[in-house]
Parts: C-alpha cells; structure tokens; sequence
C-alpha cells in the first residue's frame, strides 16, 4: 500500500482536489488543506524533506511583495466608480439613438459599449449589470426576442475578460512569469475580432429573422434635426475624416512599430480631429456637424481618453500596468466629479467592493501556492508533463486535449480558480513543447471566457438574472404588458455567444499572428552573437588632438627603441600581476 502511494501520489492529490471542490468547499481552503495534507503524507512516507514545508512563508511573502498583482484593485475600482459615474447610461442612450434606425440596432449598441466598458474597466459584474438595467427594459419594450437580448448583453459583458485591461490577463501573465504588458498586447486583435463575430452573429440573425431584432420606431428616435432627420450623413462624413487621419498618420510611421501602438495611437489621432471638428463647431455655430454628430463625438471623448490613459501608456511604454491601473483610478474619480457623481456613500460602495474582490483573489492565490509547493515536492509537474506529451499529434494534439480540458472546468469552475490551478501545470509542458507562453496565456484566456457563458453556473448569467424582470410588468414609457426573462431564455441565448467563443479559440490557433504579431519579438541569441564593435586602435575615448599629440609620443618612444602598442599593455598586464602577487604576499 505505501509503495501504491509513493508512486501515485501526484494522482491521488489531484483527484484529492478535485473531490473537495465537488464536495462544495471554498476553493481557497481546498486548496491549502489538500497541499498541507497531503504534504504531511509525504513527510511521513518520507518522500519529502520536513525543511520543504519551511519554505511555505517565504513563498507568502513573495506574493505578498508582488506589484503586478495591485493591478487588480486598482482596474477593479476603476471599473466600480465608472460603472456609478453614469457613464454607460451615457454611451448605450447615445449609441443606441446611432444605431437605432437599423434592424438589430439596440444589440449592435449593446456589443459596441460592452467592448467600450470593457476596455475600461475590465470588470464583467459591472458590464453586464449596466447593459442589463439600462439596455434590457429598453430591447423588451421594442419587441426583441428575449433569447437575443439576453444573450447579447451576457456576451458583450463578458468582453471585459479579453479586450485589455483584463483581470484574468493579469493573473494569467504571473502564473506564467510573462509581462501583463506583452499579455494585453497579444489580446488586443483577438479581442476586438471576438467583438466582430458577436456583431455578424447579430447580423446574421436579422436576415435570417428580421422580427427578432426591430429597428428602433420614429418617435423613439429623439436626437434629431429641426427638419426631422437623424443627422447619420454628418456622423458618416465625420467618421470618415477621422478615419481617413488616422490612417495617414498609420502610414507615417515606421514599419517596426507593433501592431498594438500603432492601433492605439493612430485611434487617438482620429478621436482627436473628430474632437477637434466638433469644438470648433460648437464655437464658432457654423452648423457643419448634426446634433447626433456632436452628442456622439462629446459622449465617446471621456471613455476614450480613459482608455489611452490606461491602454495607451502600457502599449507605448510609459507605463507598467499596475501604473497604469493607477492612473485609470484617478482617471474615473475625476470624471465621477466631473459628472457630479462622485458622493461618500459611492467611494465606501466602491472600496468595499474592491477590497471583497481583492482579498478573494489573494486567499485563492495563497491557498494555489500551499498547493502547489506539495504538489511539485511529489513530482506533480513531472506526472502532468508525462501525461499531456504522450498525447499524439504533438502541439496540435497538446492543444486540443487541452482546450477540451478547460472547456469542461469551465461548467464548473470560475476564471480566477481555473487561471490559479489549471495554468500553473499547463505552463510548464507548453513551454517545453516550444509553445510560446504570452500566445497560450491569450489561448487560455479565450477559452476560460466561456466560464462566464456556460449554462448553467456562467456567472454572466447569474449577474443577467439578478437584474433581469422576474415577473410580467407594465412598462413606465408605453403602458403595455411586458412578459417576464425566463431562466431558460438566458440560458438559450448564451449558446449561440458559447459557439462563437469557441470559434474563437480555433481561430487563435489557426492563426497564431493575430496574437504574436502585436508583441515586441526578444533579441535571439544569434542576432547578439552577430554583433560586431568596430574600434580604431588606441584613444578610446579620446579627443582626435589628443590621439595625434600621442601619436607623435609614440613615435618618439619607437625611435628611443622604447616599447609601444601591444608592447605597452604587455608590460601594463605584467606589472598588475607583479602587484596582485605582492598583495597576496603581504595577506600571507
């Protein structure tokens, strides 16, 4: 029976694991009482030394020292305060009057704010209960099917776990030892395709059934002209001005410049001349711009300038994340004071809740690591490396198996739990098998979004459902009776947003630049071993008089038959060893 256990133990503690998760206790104490136990085990059995568990509180302590994680409360807050500030009221009023006179317009709205909170906040609670309050009551007074609305604003919400600044991204980047800054670059594309496939899904649907999604009717529509028009031809000549700026300041730089400061510059260029066009016409009362031009531009300008503030200074260097983050926090308060939103009770709400979040996050990464340390003193690492690179097919089948494998956690298991416990043994195998880490970390993270979609433990569907109507009632605007959001008309609308999720992570694979392609490649070691440094002989660092007076003293000292050049330093070198000896003599 021992010698059963002293070659099964890395199995047994896992699936060890695995029961107490079932049995319903917190992941956190599962964790730490499963890596002391079974610490304890091997101890006794004498497969680990009693010293390794003595190295527990200085690995506390190494996370407690670890800055990139205060990323976390700092985009967390941020995130909180602007989800109090009034801003996605702002954003899905306005977006929604843009689109409105489209079929499908109210959910292109929703996808479009979502990517916008998102890479913002970069908290899903927050996203999908703003959609859900302010976009829901509006998407049901209108006749759209419930299963799409829901499933839309879910999905949208979800967006903050991918498009930059994430949280998960943060996490997932210290599990692998990788730079946050090299994981919100490689997310950045796939994120923003991610919100691309979401708008043809709801494109696509209008085709196909035009009454699930109605366009928004005449009287609902209320920016607009004196002579009754939306103003969208100004809005389209505006865009395409800041487009066509962008662009040309793109083409301007140079071509070594990464994908993702190139974006992100040249968006700010763009909103900047968009910005520019409507001041002037807000001055000067020219009429250039429409109402709608002018209320879209001045209500998309905060949220932008947020997103460079955080965004931009990481992509551009400026930076680190967790600076970044800081900056992003202050960023919000000053535009909660500026929206005349900014109140006592709000901070207390919004502290609270960063500290609940914060700490959930620290007792799970602390309860990984009490794991993890046994875990590896039992040869885990080598038991799970043997097991995934015996796989066929090599890193195509690596891939597979393990995307089935976190797909099927994810009913199970949040982003946070998965990231802490799944990643850490992951890592390593990848590594090995020549995967690049920051291209899985983006991999996994695509992935372990789906854990917010999945029927019928997503958490995205839990934050819809809280909000979401309960009982049939009367809206306030048309007095009609509206029916309620069932459970299973949330859950239906999430599987068509799961399928493109997936979509997603094949496309990732499929085409690997979309991640790598926005991250600075390391110099290779053959590109420094090339490097040659070319130097005149003698005067370094001297002036061009100084080399020619020595010069001429070296000449002098030539034709007196003294030494010169190599015989100089032949000489220096032998009278620094004739000292260094006499040191040593004088020691002895």
């Amino acid at each position: 029976m021992i010698e059963f256990l002293q070659a099964n133990m890395a199995p047994i503690m896992f699936a060890g694991l695995i029961v107490f998760l079932l049995l319903g206790y917190s992941v956190a104490f599962s964790l730490a009482a499963c890596g002391l136990f079974f610490g304890y085990i091997g101890v006794e059995l004498g497969m680990l030394p009693a010293s390794l568990l003595q190295a527990l509180p200085l690995r506390i302590f190494g996370i407690l020292k670890n800055d990139t994680l205060l990323a976390i409360p700092f985009f967390t807050f941020m995130g909180l305060i602007l989800e109090r500030s009034g801003m996605a009221e702002d954003l899905l009023d306005t977006v929604g009057q843009l689109f409105g006179p489209i079929r499908g317009g109210l959910a292109y709205a929703v996808i479009f704010v979502g990517a916008m909170l998102a890479a913002t906040t970069g908290v899903v609670a927050a996203s999908v209960i703003s959609m859900g309050l302010i976009s829901l009551p509006i998407m049901l007074r209108y006749g759209y099917d419930r299963r799409l609305a829901s499933g839309v604003i879910a999905a949208s919400g979800t967006l903050a776990q991918i498009i930059p600044p994430s949280l998960v991204l943060i996490v997932i980047a210290d599990q692998l030892g990788r730079s946050v800054g090299d994981l919100y670059a490689g997310a950045f594309i796939p994120g923003f395709v991610l919100t691309s496939l979401y708008a043809l899904w709801v494109f696509t649907l209008t085709m196909i059934k035009p009454a699930a999604a109605p366009a928004l009717p005449l009287e609902a529509r209320t920016i607009r002209e004196d002579n009754g028009s939306a103003g969208l031809r100004s809005v389209l000549a505006l865009v395409i001005v800041s487009v066509a700026g962008a662009v040309v300041f793109a083409k301007s730089r140079p071509a070594e410049t990464p994908t993702d400061e190139l974006i992100v510059v040249s968006m700010c260029v763009g909103v900047g001349i968009a910005f520019a066009l409507a001041v002037i016409n807000r001055v000067t009362k020219l009429g250039l711009l429409s109402r709608m031009a002018e209320r879209v531009t001045f209500v998309l300008i905060p949220p932008l300038a947020l997103i460079f503030l955080v965004l931009g200074t990481i992509f551009l260097g400026i930076a680190t994340p967790t600076e970044g983050g800081a900056m992003g926090a202050l960023g919000a308060l000053i535009m909660a004071v500026s929206r005349r939103r900014l109140s006592l009770k709000l901070m207390k709400q919004a502290m609270e809740a960063t500290m609940k979040l914060s700490s959930f996050v620290l007792f799970i990464l602390l309860g990984a690591t009490v794991f993890s340390l046994s875990f590896q003193g039992v040869d885990g690492p080598i038991w799970v490396e043997h097991l995934l690179t015996s796989l066929p097919g090599g890193q195509l089948g690596f891939l597979i198996v393990v995307n089935i494998l976190v797909f099927v956690l994810a009913f199970f298991l949040d982003f946070f739990e998965l990231a802490f416990i799944i990643i850490p043994l992951l890592g390593p195998v990848a590594e090995k098998m020549g995967i690049d880490l920051v291209w899985f970390g983006v991999l996994m993270a695509v992935n372990m979004q789906t854990s917010f979609m999945h029927p019928p433990f997503g958490f995205a569907l839990f934050y819809l459902r809280s909000v979401a109507p309960h009982e049939d009632y009367e809206d306030r605007l048309t007095r009609k009776k509206i029916a309620k959001v069932t459970t299973g008309q949330i859950y239906w609308g999430a599987v068509p947003f799961v399928v493109i999720q997936v979509v997603m992570v094949s496309l990732v694979i499929a085409f690997p630049g979309m991640v790598t392609s926005s991250i600075d490649k390391p110099v290779s070691k053959e590109a420094i071993e090339s490097i040659q440094l070319e130097t005149e002989p003698g005067g370094y660092g001297e002036q061009e008089g100084e080399k020619a007076q020595d010069g001429e003293e070296g000449a002098e000292a030539d034709a007196d038959g003294k030494p010169s050049g190599e015989d100089k330093e032949d000489d220096l070198a032998a009278e620094l060893q004739r000292e260094m000896a006499a040191e040593k003599k004088k020691g002895k």
